[in-house]
């Protein structure tokens, strides 16, 4: 028996390491992954584990297969449906994701945010505008409301803000990972 998890990496198609959709479904089939299927071009790998096998197992083996088959190195976090799911029910700004999706990220970290629960200060950030932010764990809300591409909040500036690294995906990514997990 298996269940579908989203391993999502970090940084791939967009920020200098190129891997194919179809060398990430080879590498999940080297990794002895499950029915392997991408969505998009940005690293979006969803995939069957079997009983027993880990989050953290599922990441470090994709990891490890894609230094293999193309010699890179990719950070991996891996969410299963029902935490992808408690992100859709969790939404902080549901006017955003109804009528601005495209605009509202959700940040995927590999472990808790260092800042609290709760909408973040933004006050005096460097590069911040009319964006909002809602930390909640491994996983930060942004609202771009300006635009994502002028918005001077880059991912270093937020690595430093929230303490980890994050992956983002917009919402309707998120939502339509949480369809292809669901089997």
């Amino acid at each position: 028996m298996s269940d579908r998890v989203a391993a999502l990496l970090r940084a791939v198609n967009v920020g200098g390491v190129k891997v194919p959709s179809a060398d990430l479904r080879a590498a999940a089939d080297d990794a002895g992954l499950a029915d392997p299927v991408t969505h998009l071009a940005t690293g979006n790998l969803v995939v069957g584990r079997s009983a027993g096998t880990t989050s953290a197992d599922v990441g470090a083996r994709v990891t490890a297969a894609l230094a293999d088959r193309l010699g890179v190195e990719v950070d991996v976090t891996v969410r299963t449906h029902a935490a992808l799911r408690a992100v859709v029910d969790a939404v902080p700004f549901p006017d955003a994701a109804r009528d601005d999706p495209s605009h509202l990220v959700v940040l995927f970290h590999p472990a808790p945010t260092t800042v609290p629960a709760g909408e973040v200060d933004l006050a005096g950030v460097t590069g911040a505008g009319r964006e909002r932010l809602w930390a909640a764990g491994d996983v930060t809300y942004a609202w771009y409301r300006d635009g994502i591409g002028t918005s001077g909040l880059t991912a270093p500036r937020l690595a430093r803000l929230l303490g980890t690294w994050g992956t983002g995906r917009n919402w309707n990514t998120v939502r339509r990972l949480v369809e292809l997990t669901a089997g």
